[in-house]
């Protein structure tokens, strides 16, 4: 990916610029695709109850980190009504001002709203039973990735699992312009995972997306 950005600062600094831009509203968070966030939630809820429960080897439902939350769409109505605390992160501030009347009485049981970007967030260790990152590594560089995923590795509970979803391209890396992110291919993603020190345990593509879009794929990943 080195060669498809070029200019680090400039990669962070015009994604920043084009989020401050954007509605804050679901339809400003998934690029004018509002009406797949139904599907959306419903695969994510079904890949994410494989692995909640009591016992063995079982991820708890205490804390949830939502990683470039937006205002808060998928805490709303997938993270909230399955942990009992979420915090949401974000390098938009407007997006986290408009996620406490969005999430309405259930933001209460938000734990933090920290804003910043996830190539220099760091997670609470131990903190997290489930660490939720959607839409947003494309707008890390590789190393980033791989260093904000050794992070997040440090951040989970004991059998506390990183759940990864995302674009995924056909073949090589693709930059986008417009929000200044880029979309890999799956075997690059697995590549920064390993990178990372963390194991692919279980993977699935998101069904019954318009078939204009990306690929989704969803990793999980301790």
């Amino acid at each position: 990916m080195v060669d498809v950005v070029e200019n680090e600062s400039a990669f962070y600094s015009k994604a920043e610029q084009y989020w401050q831009e954007v509605p804050p509203t679901v339809d400003g968070m998934l690029g004018g695709y509002g009406n797949i966030s139904s599907i959306d939630i419903s695969g994510s809820k079904k890949f994410l109850q494989k692995f909640l429960g009591d016992g063995k080897g079982k991820t708890g439902t205490g804390c949830a980190l939502d990683c470039g939350a937006g205002i808060g769409r998928i805490s709303k109505r997938l993270l909230l009504p399955l942990f009992r605390t979420v915090d949401l992160v974000d390098v938009t501030q407007e997006f986290l001002d408009k996620a406490r009347p969005y999430l309405g009485e259930e933001a209460k049981r938000v734990g933090n709203f920290f804003c910043c970007g996830l190539q220099d967030f760091q997670p609470q260790p131990d903190r997290y039973d489930v660490i939720w990152i959607q839409w947003v590594i494309g707008h890390l560089t590789d190393d980033d990735l791989v260093e904000f995923l050794r992070r997040c590795r440090g951040g989970l509970r004991p059998d506390g699992l990183i759940v990864m979803k995302d674009n995924v391209a056909y073949e090589g890396v693709i930059l986008d312009e417009v929000d200044s992110s880029v979309c890999r291919e799956l075997p690059l993603v697995r590549e920064l995972v390993r990178r990372a020190g963390l194991q692919i345990i279980y993977e699935e593509r998101q069904e019954n997306f318009p078939e204009e879009i990306y690929q989704v794929h969803t990793l999980a990943l301790r």
